[in-house]
Parts: C-alpha cells; sequence; structure tokens
C-alpha cells in the first residue's frame, strides 16, 4: 500500500507493506513501513529493487560465513588445519561478508 494523507494510514498500517510518500501526513509516515523521500513513483522501483538485492546478499553472506566455517571445522577436527587458521579463517570470513555486503552501497 503506498499513500501519503491520513485516511492511508489506517491502511498502510494493515497492509502486510506500507509505504508513505515523503511529504504526507505525520501519521502516515509514522504508520508506515518504509518512505519515499521525493514524490516520485519510480523511487518505488528502486526501493524493490534494492530489497531484492539486499536478500541475495544476506543469503550469499550466510553461505559464504557457513561455508567457511565448515570446512574449516572439519579440517581442524581431521587435523589437516591447525587451530589459529581456523580462528584467523573465522575472521577473514568476517572480512569477506563485510565487503560483500558493502557492496549494496554502490546500487543506485
Amino acid at each position: 500500500m503506498v499513500g501519503d494523507g491520513i485516511n492511508d494510514a489506517p491502511a498502510m498500517k494493515a497492509a502486510t507493506i506500507g509505504i508513505a510518500m515523503g511529504s504526507g501526513t505525520d501519521v502516515a509516515l509514522e504508520t508506515a513501513d518504509a518512505a519515499l523521500t521525493h514524490n516520485r513513483l519510480t523511487g518505488l522501483a528502486q526501493m524493490i529493487s534494492l530489497a531484492r538485492a539486499t536478500h541475495a546478499n544476506i543469503r550469499q553472506n550466510i553461505a559464504i560465513a557457513l561455508g567457511l566455517k565448515g570446512i574449516f571445522l572439519i579440517t581442524t577436527l581431521l587435523g589437516l588445519t591447525g587451530l589459529w587458521l581456523a580462528v584467523l579463517a573465522d575472521t577473514g570470513a568476517t572480512v569477506l561478508v563485510t565487503v560483500n555486503a558493502l557492496r549494496l552501497l554502490r546500487q543506485k
């Protein structure tokens, strides 16, 4: 539900996702889940695109973190790598996930 007036506030609250226009009333802005800062509906398409990219990025980050931790857990338990290498790999996984998440800042 996209709205900007006081009459839209109850519908935005009841909707799965409520989006308020930036110049809307305070009530509409407070009850909305998100707000478009400009009065252009093109921002809605950009918001959806960013939400999809964020969701994909979250899945990637979970796969990277769990994958690296799983690999180094198994190799450490088998004695193929030392404990310190596993600790460094855990730190490296955190850095990789952070850098991967920072890619979202470049999206327009």
